[in-house]
């Protein structure tokens, strides 16, 4: 091994606690349970309920303090999501937390059956969503906005920081019907706080704005979009930011009256397979509405990715800062 390789720092990633901030960046530690124990403290029926990850999906804070209120249902998501039901029947408001491959692939059908089909009052919230762990396709959940999106009143929320998660949480909870958070955890970036954000269930935000580009993005690709917005500021390309927190309801007025200012490049970036995702909803919109312009999406190819590293992985599949900036000034 060569001086040079020995110098290089070995990119490694902790799958199932990996956290997505940058070196340096402003975190915030566990935001879903820090918010569901102040949501418990003056609402009775909420409860707490998983299938042995409440350590990594933060609901451990919420079993701590309100024992009598937490669910352990043991490595079982069908069992987990149709008990969760069988609560809300009851009158609780049930938060049921796993990972995302689990609540959704391998608990399809009774969310589907159990939970939609009667339009329960169920907050399914999932970790380790689209590219954010490096475990391979067997946790990659890559795929699960779009299986979420297919089911009738499911509210599907794609938070992009801390702000965004503790404030949600209590807009779920006063929400009526089935609801799919895809879930940051652990020490989770703190990022919209600069820009006088509030979360609002259904709409869609701008945070930044460009003549040169309107970058369309959700998740954790809101604070890589405003990332590579400063970037290429440096090259005289200015550009937009429309954060889209809530996938379903789409918030299609907002993207449509920021997609009519015409002579802007369009680009929808978000942490999910093109197919079926926030890309796809935002260009059937476009197209039912008979808007025409110049659209290019940013997400994760229709694969079974790689395991390995989350840095290497995301600029492999084109969703680091990096990756970004330089598709953009391809396009342009």
């Amino acid at each position: 091994m060569n001086a040079t390789t020995e110098k290089k720092p070995r990119l490694t990633t902790s799958a199932m606690i990996a956290s997505i901030a940058s070196e340096g960046q402003r975190v915030t530690a566990a935001p879903f349970g820090k918010a569901m124990v102040e949501l418990g403290r003056d609402r009775p029926e909420i409860v707490g309920m998983t299938a042995d990850l409440a350590k990594y999906t933060d609901l451990h804070l919420f079993a701590k303090e309100y024992p009598e209120r937490f669910f352990q249902m043991g490595m079982a998501e069908q069992l987990l999501m149709a008990a969760a039901g069988g609560m809300a029947k009851e009158g609780f408001i049930p938060f049921a937390t796993t990972y995302a491959v689990f609540g959704t692939r391998r608990a399809y059908d009774f969310v589907h059956q159990v939970i939609a089909e009667e339009n329960l009052n169920v907050k399914i919230c999932c970790a380790l969503p689209g590219l954010t762990t490096g475990y391979g396709p067997s946790h990659q959940a890559t795929e699960d906005l779009a299986l979420m999106r297919s089911i009738p009143g499911m509210t599907i929320i794609d938070p992009c920081d801390a702000l965004d998660v503790e404030q949600a949480v209590p807009q779920m909870a006063d929400h009526q019907g089935p609801v799919y958070m895809r879930l940051p955890r652990g020490n989770v970036p703190l990022v919209l706080d600069e820009y006088d954000y509030k979360f609002e269930l259904g709409k869609a935000k701008l945070i930044r704005d460009g003549k040169s580009v309107l970058v369309i993005a959700s998740g954790f690709m809101t604070m890589r979009s405003l990332e590579v917005a400063q970037q290429l500021q440096a090259d005289g390309v200015d550009v937009a930011v429309l954060h889209v927190p809530t996938i379903k309801p789409l918030d299609e007025a907002t993207i449509l009256s920021e997609v009519r200012r015409l002579g802007r490049l369009v680009v929808v970036a978000e942490n999910h397979s093109v197919i079926g995702g926030l890309g796809e909803a935002v260009a059937g919109l476009l197209m039912r509405s008979g808007v025409t312009t110049t659209f290019r999406q940013i997400g994760l190819p229709d694969a079974f990715l790689d395991a390995g590293a989350l840095p290497t992985l995301h600029d492999r599949y084109g969703i680091s800062t990096q990756a970004m900036s330089r598709q953009i000034k391809g396009w342009i």
